[in-house]
């Protein structure tokens, strides 16, 4: 959750009035290249920490970030920190935010609270003196009062609690960023957009490189390659929170939305692929994908979702990248026996048909590199949801498995 902020950070400002400050939440793992994705959208004052980064920009900048971010979960606002000790004191800042700016009384509310070694009794009760601080402000500049939503809210409040510290802040996205709004049937453990296209950072895939996912399942991330191949903004198909906000600059998001739309490379050049072993998985692949407007680059075989079995498909081009999630022991209990020769097949045919690829698996299994009889040149820590995963590098050479043979065989 979001960074702690001293009490002169917390106006936020990078020598400009109109600077404000907020966070954006993404997988722990993930934080230094979201935080180029930030100053690529304009963003000051970017300091990253395990979990997020936070930022100073306009509100034009945090309609930016929601628009184009594809590794962020959530943009959140800040709009109060400092010193608190008890829930008196945690009450009279929430209630010192001029919330009517930008909530309406006819609006629903809710408010969620995260905490690191709070002081608090609960954080049931520190969530109700929150909400009491907003509802009691409301009425008394308004006249009425927002009701509470436990789900769907109008508006969501996000506050932060560590020892001597708290921080408030208004949601700016809704549903979390990675729901692109094309994917209906997720399949069995999916992988979260942004975790995908976080792959794909890391890895340093670009598309000029041929890109193959041998274990897609639902194309998540093949879609993901084919989207930044073309520059398609992850939040072009979706609404979110801050349109309902008093406080919304229409015409900055229209704006915004105008140049997106101009920046869409219909006919760039790409190739990427996916596979899997199921012929069901694959449809729902490319239904994904057709309702990610990708219909013509399925067509014309830019993109190709294929039904194939990783231990015996052929590389689709003489060199690329691989970048998968494939299953694994800790995922698939009780099928870890099953995974290991799975992944061993996958090691021995990596090693045959995929010379001069540099292959990228995230896996929860830190046995996996044995199970492959791969070594790996680079591993990188980071979590699918609530597993610890590393994000494994292998770089595969032309004739390593023949001599691999040979000095087994001597």
């Amino acid at each position: 959750m979001p960074l702690p902020v001293r009490k002169e950070q917390a106006q936020a400002t990078d020598g400009r009035s109109d600077a404000l400050g907020f966070f954006a939440v993404c997988s722990r793992g993930l934080q230094d290249p979201l935080a180029q994705e930030l100053r690529n959208c304009g963003a000051t004052l970017v300091q990253s920490t395990p979990g997020g980064v936070a930022f100073s920009g306009t509100l034009a900048t945090a309609y930016a970030v929601n628009l184009h971010s594809r590794l962020a979960s959530r943009v959140l606002w800040r709009l109060a920190a400092g010193p608190c000790r008890d829930e008196q004191g945690l009450y009279e800042m929430a209630r010192a935010v001029a919330w009517e700016d930008q909530l309406q009384a006819s609006q629903s509310l809710r408010v969620e609270v995260t905490a690191n070694r709070s002081p608090f009794r609960s954080l049931q009760f520190a969530t109700l003196r929150i909400k009491d601080a907003v509802v009691d402000r409301m009425r008394d500049r308004c006249g009425e009062r927002p009701s509470i939503a436990r789900s769907d809210p109008d508006v969501q409040v996000f506050a932060h609690l560590s020892p001597q510290h708290a921080e408030l802040y208004l949601d700016l996205s809704g549903e979390p960023l990675f729901k692109r709004g094309w994917r209906l049937d997720k399949g069995e453990a999916p992988l979260k957009e942004n975790l995908a296209a976080g792959l794909l950072a890391c890895s340093g895939w670009s598309p000029e490189m041929p890109l193959h996912d041998p274990f897609c399942g639902s194309g998540t991330i093949a879609i993901e390659a084919a989207c930044i191949a073309m520059r398609l903004a992850p939040g072009l198909s979706r609404r979110f929170a801050f349109e309902r906000l008093r406080g919304f600059d229409s015409r900055a998001w229209r704006e915004l939305l105008g140049r997106a739309r101009e920046a869409i490379q219909e006919r760039a050049e790409f190739r990427v692929s996916g596979s899997d072993i199921s012929t069901q998985v694959i449809q729902t692949a490319i239904a994904n994908a057709q309702r990610a407007k990708l219909g013509a680059v399925l067509n014309d075989g830019r993109l190709a979702l294929l039904a194939a079995d990783a231990r015996s498909a052929p590389a689709p081009a003489p060199s690329g990248w691989i970048v998968t999630n494939p299953p694994y022991g800790r995922q698939s209990e009780p099928k870890s026996a099953t995974v290991a020769r799975l992944m061993g097949a996958f090691g021995d045919q990596l090693k045959r048909a995929y010379p001069d690829w540099n292959a990228w698996l995230l896996s929860g299994d830190l046995d996996l590199p044995a199970q492959m009889r791969l070594k790996e040149s680079r591993r990188v820590v980071l979590y699918n949801g609530p597993i610890e995963c590393r994000l494994f590098r292998f770089e595969l050479v032309a004739g390593s498995y023949r001599r691999e043979r040979l000095s087994t065989s001597q």
